[in-house]
């Protein structure tokens, strides 16, 4: 049962991938047709992440009152109507109001399966987990240039991963007996416990510093993977195909890093796979920013930073249960993914104001920035813990 649950939790993380990367891989036929101004993609992604915002602040209270497997389920269902409603989609404003209930679905679907693993499973387990939603993110795209290239259109992309979806909720609902049986294990004061207000959780000391390393954390890795492309192009002079295959490795290296640290993450623990992590993306960062001719240092840098960033995500969030308690890990774990998804809604913007105001050079020092603001929150919040407890 152990087992036959996992895989359907690796699974649904597949599902929680495969939608991220389709808007990216089919706007530029889906603008056309629509005839939108190209950054109106944006609208779309921000509407998004707002439901994935609003979705992952309530989770704990609704974790409580309806359980993990519910809630998985429920929400696959969601998204998977909302990816039917794309397909279906004539104008700019429809695809607008279908991002609502995908962002709402969306952002449940990852709060609740990140604090279910972190409950429940060992770490290698959350790094597996994280390196199965690369595996979604990497075949999505495939897909929709399949459907594309066929002569089937995008609508038919959308289509074929709802279809997908649609037999994940299936597979979810049959499987609720065993969700149902491995939370009537947790002791009976953290199954029914409470779950706390935000401003209380925010007054649960050392919070404040893990959500300002996971706020930095995702700003730092959608920044990498959305400008770092147009700096090897325009600030380094590489020429855009090469500049283009290296970004795309930038997360090969986060979804292999991650397979990788599963082998070694219990043996590590948590926090020193995150020291380990911050240390390898301090190195490639620097890598990238060196003001020297020798252009596969820079190229490989982006690799490195991608290692680096492969056990920092899986590993705070598996962290959370030992380090704030079992009782505050369901409201806890919603409140970083909502903090994790503000960092990746405005932050890349933010440099891309830079770069077009500025200069893309910017961008190494940029990220750094971030990577400094990790490293001095984590190691804030390891002077407050003790015996992995907060103190």
């Amino acid at each position: 049962m152990y087992s036959l649950l996992l895989a359907i939790i690796y699974v649904a993380f597949v599902s929680l991938g495969l939608p991220d990367s389709l808007l990216g891989s089919g706007w530029p036929s889906m603008q056309a047709q629509m005839g939108v101004p190209l950054s109106y993609a944006g609208v779309i992604s921000m509407i998004i992440t707002a439901g994935t915002i609003v979705s992952s602040l309530l989770t704990g209270k609704v974790l409580k009152k309806w359980g993990t497997g519910l809630v998985t389920a429920g929400s696959v269902l969601v998204t998977a109507v909302a990816l039917f409603g794309f397909s279906t989609s004539a104008a700019f404003w429809m695809l607008c109001l279908w991002a609502i209930p995908y962002g709402l679905g969306a952002g449940a679907i990852d709060a609740a399966l990140n604090h279910y693993v972190a409950l429940h499973y060992a770490s290698r387990h959350m790094s597996w987990l994280h390196c199965f939603w690369g595996l979604g993110a990497t075949i999505s795209p495939y897909i929709m240039s399949y459907c594309l290239l066929r002569g089937f259109g995008w609508d038919s992309g959308y289509r074929s991963i709802a279809v997908l979806q649609i037999a994940l909720t299936a597979v979810l609902f049959f499987s609720l007996p065993l969700w149902k049986k491995r939370e009537n294990g947790l002791p009976k004061e953290e199954a029914h416990a409470a779950a706390p207000k935000l401003s209380e959780i925010f007054r649960i000391r050392g919070v404040k510093h893990i959500l300002l390393a996971f706020f930095s954390y995702c700003a730092l890795e959608t920044t990498v993977g959305l400008w770092a492309s147009s700096y090897l192009a325009l600030g380094r002079g590489v020429a855009s195909e090469t500049a283009a295959q290296y970004a795309s490795l930038f997360y090969m290296g986060i979804t292999g890093g991650r397979f990788l640290s599963g082998f070694v993450a219990d043996r590590l623990g948590d926090r020193r796979m995150i020291q380990i992590g911050i240390a390898v993306m301090l190195v490639g960062i620097a890598a990238v920013g060196l003001p020297i001719q020798a252009e596969w240092v820079c190229l490989y840098g982006l690799v490195v930073i991608g290692l680096g960033c492969a056990p920092v995500y899986p590993s705070i969030i598996h962290a959370t249960p030992s380090t704030f308690g079992a009782e505050h890990a369901q409201a806890i774990v919603g409140v970083q993914m909502a903090s994790a998804y503000t960092g990746a809604a405005f932050i890349p913007p933010l440099f891309g104001l830079i770069a077009n105001h500025m200069s893309v050079n910017f961008f190494s020092v940029f990220i750094m920035i971030f990577a400094i603001i990790i490293v001095i929150s984590t190691q804030k919040l390891n002077k407050m813990v003790s015996f992995g407890r907060v103190k």
